[in-house]
């Protein structure tokens, strides 16, 4: 039996794993645990019932967190010519065509997002086994591939975060970090429960969201109060 470090002692003192909190309650408790050195990032873990298997009932979307992730977003814009001039008015650390599309299938991979103007796809699809596998392909469904390419960086530095069901029916997303104030922590949840709840696909039966959790980076999944906030 693996021994029990000091660490675990005191958050066991703390979070009871087994408990069912209200948000609120979720936000205070990991804000009370032992944390590592680091700024933990806040994550919600969803348990859908949904067949990942089955093509009608993939869940997959954006939102917007009201305060941000917490971290720098490094974006590359992928696009040709003059259409990177508003990329770069609107920080994108990265804008090129061909030349970056190179250096990324060569296996660099310094970035957090990936946006392209359609007129590269072409180009941009040879990067799927690279960018798929980490989630960073561009794709118009998620706002990545457009030729408002200002906007799309905007709102990737703003807080904007791609959801994505898993082969195991769950989605696993970063909303904050653990230095938020508990307002803002507990904001960003709203938003993205929201978001998730309201993408249910029509051929769904029986409830939706079967599970949620809270935790941090190192830290303990606390289960969430489903039925106050208000999923189906």
């Amino acid at each position: 039996m693996p021994k029990i470090t000091k660490k675990q002692k005191e958050i066991q003192k703390i979070a009871d794993i087994e408990k069912i909190y209200p948000i609120q309650e979720a936000v205070l408790i990991l804000k009370k645990i032992p944390h590592a050195k680091f700024d933990e990032t806040v994550e919600l873990a969803f348990n859908l019932g949904t067949d990942p298997k089955q093509s009608d009932q993939m869940v997959r979307g954006t939102v917007m967190l009201p305060h941000g992730t917490g971290r720098k977003v490094r974006v590359v814009v992928l696009c040709k010519g003059e259409a990177g001039n508003a990329a770069k008015e609107a920080g994108a650390e990265y804008v090129g065509g061909d030349e970056l599309v190179a250096k990324i299938s060569s296996g660099w991979m310094d970035f957090d997002v990936v946006i392209s103007s359609p007129d590269m796809m072409r180009d941009v699809g040879k990067l799927g086994k690279v960018l798929g596998p980490r989630g960073l392909m561009p794709n118009p469904k998620t706002g990545t591939v457009t030729n408002d390419l200002g906007r799309a960086v905007k709102e990737a530095k703003a807080g904007k975060i791609e959801f994505k069901l898993d082969k195991q029916g769950n989605i696993n997303v970063g909303i904050g970090k653990i230095s938020f104030e508990e307002k803002a922590i507990c904001e960003n949840a709203d938003t993205v429960i929201s978001a998730i709840n309201k993408s249910r696909p029509r051929t769904v039966k029986g409830r939706f969201v079967k599970k949620i959790s809270l935790s941090t980076t190192m830290g303990p999944g606390l289960k969430l109060d489903l039925a106050r906030l208000g999923t189906t």
